[in-house]
């Protein structure tokens, strides 16, 4: 029996429609473990504090817990597995609000030399060092890129970009959270013995230490001008992201560890989302209150994609790892620490 054109059209938009459904059913108890456990993240983060303890790190140490109790069934893999990769992309192109140009500017060209000095020379010695100890290449580049511009929030958006596994990202984020949190407690310190003032210790803080939440909690202890100085500093490091995502992506398509068939475009479509988000955000035309609500959706977002990659590493994988990660990311926040306060000292009197 020979089947009309039309019924051919009928038959194929009703499978495509059943298989949309039978897709979109597949990822909800995924989504929703990976939900809950962001909201958990997000209110413990509140309840501890946020300078104690990151939200981001609550979430994937909530989901590495979850997996190691009750295991990972395989109907709630489908779900864990879109929001390690969709809800991750959507959320570092919403990480776009965060920042804005004016405010980059703002800062004066002395500051903006001091961050890109530092912040690349820092990037691309952590490349270095990473192959001299024999650390994985995507391991090595979440690290760069988490003690380098902007901690957790970078390793997630680089390993957007290098699809690094659960266990290397998870590694990444733990090693730059307890790096940032030792900075906390120990540039107050110095600053006191050094006699660092207010605005170099503010300068200081925004272009070497790894959270933003750190660097607020840290540059604040020192009075008003050295956080506010200090915070601004960080803003304009963070938007060093992307340049830095361009460089990975066109490094990847170059030494051909993805090939995308099609295509030799070297940016992915998310980061070209987020920085024409940035620009927008410059522009000022996006209300401060839907900014606000936007923001505070975005967080449980990145807490959800994180809570997946928890639920998706494998501690035996993670524990093979090694030490050596351990040993770069150290080695790589001293060089950045000492780095721009060189350079700050060095440049004191421009600003």
């Amino acid at each position: 029996m020979k089947l009309s054109s039309k019924s051919l059209a009928n038959s194929a938009a009703a499978t495509t429609v059943s298989a949309w459904k039978t897709y979109g059913t597949a990822l909800w108890p995924g989504l929703l473990l990976a939900g809950g456990i962001a909201i958990a993240a997000v209110g413990l983060g509140q309840w501890i504090g946020i300078d104690s303890l990151n939200p981001l790190l609550i979430a994937v140490l909530l989901g590495i817990g979850w997996r190691y109790v009750w295991g990972l069934p395989d109907f709630v893999r489908p779900g864990v597995q879109f929001a390690m990769k969709r809800v991750l992309r959507l959320a570092v192109i919403l990480l776009g609000l965060r920042l804005s140009l004016t405010e980059v500017i703002a800062v004066g060209p002395a500051v903006l030399v001091i961050v890109a000095t530092s912040t690349l020379s820092t990037f691309y010695l952590t490349s270095w060092l990473g192959r001299y100890l024999q650390v994985g290449r995507r391991l090595t580049q979440l690290i760069a890129a988490g003690t380098s511009v902007c901690g957790a929030s970078a390793v997630i958006a680089t390993n957007a970009v290098i699809d690094g596994s659960e266990e290397e990202m998870t590694y990444a984020i733990s090693t730059i959270t307890s790096f940032g949190t030792l900075a906390m407690l120990t540039y107050p310190l110095m600053a006191n013995l050094f006699g660092l003032t207010p605005t170099v210790f503010g300068l200081w803080c925004g272009a070497s230490v790894h959270e933003v939440a750190q660097v607020i909690a840290t540059s604040f202890q020192q009075g008003n001008v050295s956080g506010e100085l200090a915070t601004v500093t960080k803003l304009s490091r963070v938007l060093l992201i992307i340049p830095i995502m361009l460089s990975l992506s066109w490094q990847k398509q170059r030494t051909g560890l993805k090939q995308q068939a099609n295509s030799t475009f070297p940016m992915p479509w998310f980061v070209l989302f987020f920085s024409l988000l940035v620009i927008i955000n410059s522009l000022g035309v996006v209300p401060a209150p839907l900014k606000t609500s936007v923001i505070g959706i975005n967080q449980v977002l990145l807490c959800m994609s994180l809570a997946a990659m928890g639920l998706a590493t494998n501690l035996v994988r993670l524990t093979q790892l090694g030490a050596k990660p351990m040993y770069l990311a150290g080695l790589s926040w001293l060089f950045l620490a000492v780095t721009s306060l060189c350079l700050i000292n060095l440049l004191s009197p421009a600003f």
